[in-house]
């Protein structure tokens, strides 16, 4: 079996027993079970959720995206070897870690793969719930131009490329395209304020104006846990993005709760504390992977100009990266995924057969 076969990059032809469309996103695929087959399992598994909460089979790939975009590679590479695997069990960590903190819940409620979460049906809350520690990537291109004003908060002069806020900044953004808020543009992805939210809570989905103190709460504590974690193996946190979302608990209250990921080399940029402190910035996240695109490609700005997207879609479709490269990223996902965790990531030589097997045998899910 070549390296190509053990990577999964296609996650939506599970023969799992469904009576939806399966919901495929950039990285993982969502199977909402059946009726029947959700009550099954809360009951044959004690499941700490009411009987008739919808259950999903959310399985992760190896794909990896940038710029909106998915990439590939030589020989058929349609991924990157253990990417979808130190990704799951990085998030598994923090979930735990936060739960055993006394933080909130996830929407995960068992994991019967590397590649498998069994989630709850969440509402999510439609703010991406970005944390930064530093100033880099966007909010830096933005304060050289002159840019003091983000997300509602007045930054200093004086910041320098890379450094260190001087305090924890929450930029939340949008999830989606929201229409009908008053100052919010109609796209995805634009910053907005607490303002925002405030007048138009209930157009994010919150259930109360009281739990946006609450989700500002939980994300700080959970980029504070993450990065007291990371700092004791030299590693800094430098910002990320969660999501929040409301399931029902047992006696069928309205709770809050993380979900999605948290604390990846997908969704946060994690930088080698040894080497920050020398002077350069070394990416432990896919940070690293857009800066190699970034340098890779003669014209930069297709893959930063938005409105060149059918530009971009066409070089990430017509362009086989160098075997090299997706190797490059496949240590830097591994690597950080065992200092995190202190566990190896083993590679499946078939993924897709594995989950197939235990979600027939023990979840009875597969015909």
């Amino acid at each position: 079996m070549n390296l190509a076969d053990k990577v999964l990059a296609i996650n939506n032809d599970l023969p799992i027993r469904t009576d939806a469309p399966v919901h495929s996103g950039k990285v993982r695929s969502v199977y909402w079970l059946t009726e029947s087959d959700s009550k099954r399992l809360i009951e044959e598994k004690n499941y700490n959720v009411p009987s008739d909460t919808p259950l999903a089979i959310m399985v992760i790939s190896d794909r990896i995206s940038a710029f909106d975009c998915i990439w590939q590679g030589e020989g058929g590479m349609k991924g990157v070897p253990g990417k979808g695997a130190a990704l799951n069990a990085i998030s598994n960590h923090w979930f735990k870690l936060f739960k055993e903190q006394g933080l909130a819940d996830s929407h995960i409620l068992d994991i019967p793969h590397p590649f498998v979460w069994i989630v709850q049906k969440a509402k999510p809350v439609m703010i991406e719930a970005i944390c930064r520690q530093y100033i880099t990537g966007s909010m830096w291109r933005s304060y050289v131009k002159g840019e003091r004003d983000f997300c509602g908060i007045e930054l200093p002069e004086g910041l320098a490329k890379d450094s260190k806020l001087p305090e924890l900044l929450q930029t939340p953004s949008t999830k989606g395209i929201l229409k009908g808020i008053p100052g919010v543009p109609e796209a995805d992805d634009v910053n907005i304020t607490r303002k925002n939210i405030e007048d138009n809570f209930a157009a994010f989905n919150f259930k109360s104006k009281d739990d946006i103190t609450l989700y500002e709460k939980l994300l700080t504590e959970g980029f504070d846990v993450i990065s007291t974690a990371l700092s004791q193996i030299d590693q800094i946190f430098v910002d990320t993005k969660f999501e929040f979302g409301y399931v029902k608990d047992k006696a069928g209250n309205d709770k809050l709760i993380y979900m999605d990921e948290v604390g990846t080399p997908d969704s946060s940029r994690i930088w080698d504390g040894e080497q920050y402190q020398a002077g350069k910035v070394v990416e432990n996240s896919k940070e690293g992977f857009r800066q190699l695109l970034l340098q890779h490609f003669p014209d930069a700005d297709i893959l930063l100009n938005k409105e060149r997207m059918p530009e971009r879609e066409a070089l990430a479709r017509d362009n086989e990266l160098p075997l090299s490269v997706l190797m490059d990223v496949s240590k830097t996902y591994i690597d950080i995924a065992e200092k995190i965790t202190g566990k190896k990531i083993v590679l499946s030589d078939n993924p897709k057969a594995e989950i197939v097997s235990i979600l027939r045998e023990q979840y009875q899910l597969v015909d």
